[in-house]
């Protein structure tokens, strides 16, 4: 695809950049095919190649509309169009470059900003979350009935074990996990345990930046990840761990991009290299070896995250563990399809997450689960508000 950038972005990193990706375009569409929001709505600007013209324009001097964000907006994030990709284009970089522009170029309403704001201000602040989700379980009997399937009931994260082990893994907390599922990290921690490992979080580690960055406040995600890496760099530095492991993928999928965030910013970008260089999910760390089989077979439908399969490009991994486990696992139709989840999208975007969502249960229920499995917080929250079927992360399935 030839381009010709106007002054403005051109000679900067972010123009570079836009600049390479774009020309790796064949206009193949390929990836329409593969994009949950084109299936959903048919309009070409609502797929990848469509939202790739928008930000082409945007870089060569058109001036983005209120149409031009809501393209943008309607994007998952998903990147299954990366996966299709014949020629490799790195379609969600270049979407975040557009969305930075437009975002600055193109106001929002009252509403929407207040919004964007209120979740950007909450859900990284794990205490504040912690406080109204303990109010929301108090009074659930009054709330209205959409509201009351994003409260899940309180439960016991098990017994942690002590950091007894030579071999240390940190694990990320994450900002919404520990109030919605504390049980993921501990199980996660006990099933290492028994592997010779000990997995300890880091005192102050928060939220991996992502939810901020990706509700279009770059410049405050990237703050999240300096102080995130600051949170870690003590034990990184003095070796004392030998991986980062990730248990929400979503998150795993950003950590991993670390050394691209800030490789303009010469304090960290060192130190955001090593940190996603030593970032790893829990289905590459975890030995198969160590998988205790049960002796009753329980029918379990797995939805692989995009943040996973997508974003980190791991298939496969989680399935074998489960199987090892002696999980049988059912056929899920259209896998490679977001469930709708996709961080804040389900409360900014409520009717498409919603179809997204009733298409992706109706796929997963098709084999006759006894549990769906997951790798991602967000996925098994927003699936769960949809289903009487048990969601549960696929480490907890494994305890």
């Amino acid at each position: 695809m030839q381009t010709e950038l106007a002054a403005f972005i051109r000679d900067t990193p972010e123009g570079r950049e836009a600049d390479a990706i774009l020309r790796k375009c064949v206009h193949c569409g390929f990836c329409t095919a593969t994009c949950p929001t084109y299936q959903l709505l048919g309009d070409e600007l609502d797929g990848p190649r469509g939202r790739i013209y928008l930000v082409k324009q945007v870089l060569e001097g058109v001036a983005p509309t209120q149409r031009t964000r809501l393209h943008l907006d309607r994007c998952l994030t998903c990147r299954a169009c990366e996966t299709i990709c014949p020629s490799g284009v790195q379609y969600g970089r270049l979407a975040d470059i557009g969305r930075a522009i437009v975002e600055e170029k193109v106001g929002r309403d009252a509403w929407d900003s207040l919004n964007r704001r209120v979740l950007g201000w909450v859900l990284p602040r794990t205490g504040l979350f912690s406080v109204l989700l303990f109010l929301g379980r108090t009074f659930r009997w009054i709330l209205p009935e959409e509201l009351k399937k994003k409260v899940p009931p309180h439960e016991s994260p098990g017994a942690w074990p002590a950091a007894r082990h030579g071999r240390k893994m940190l694990a990320l907390a994450g900002c919404v996990q520990p109030a919605l599922a504390p049980g993921i990290n501990a199980a996660a921690a006990r099933a290492l345990d028994r592997a010779g490992i000990s997995l300890v979080e880091a005192p102050g580690a928060g939220c991996c930046g992502a939810l901020r960055f990706h509700l279009n406040d770059q410049a405050a995600g990237r703050e999240d990840i300096r102080a995130l890496i600051d949170a870690w760099w003590p034990q990184v530095e003095r070796g004392e761990i030998e991986a980062i492991v990730m248990t929400a993928s979503g998150c795993g999928a950003f950590v991993r991009e670390y050394a691209h965030q800030l490789k303009d910013d010469p304090a960290y970008r060192d130190k955001a290299a090593r940190i996603s260089g030593m970032t790893r999910d829990l289905s590459e760390v975890l030995p198969e070896s160590s998988v205790r089989k049960r002796n009753q077979k329980r029918r379990v439908a797995f939805q692989s995250p995009c943040s996973l399969q997508h974003g980190q490009q791991l298939r496969g991994q989680v399935e074998r563990l489960l199987e090892a486990a002696g999980c049988e696992l059912t056929p899920v139709a259209e896998g490679h399809l977001c469930c709708g989840s996709a961080g804040t999208y389900s409360i900014l975007q409520p009717e498409l997450s919603a179809k997204l969502k009733e298409r992706k249960l109706s796929a997963l229920s098709a084999g006759g689960p006894q549990v769906i499995a997951t790798a991602n917080i967000g996925c098994l929250s927003h699936l769960q508000g949809g289903t009487p079927t048990p969601v549960r992360h696929w480490i907890e399935l494994l305890e």
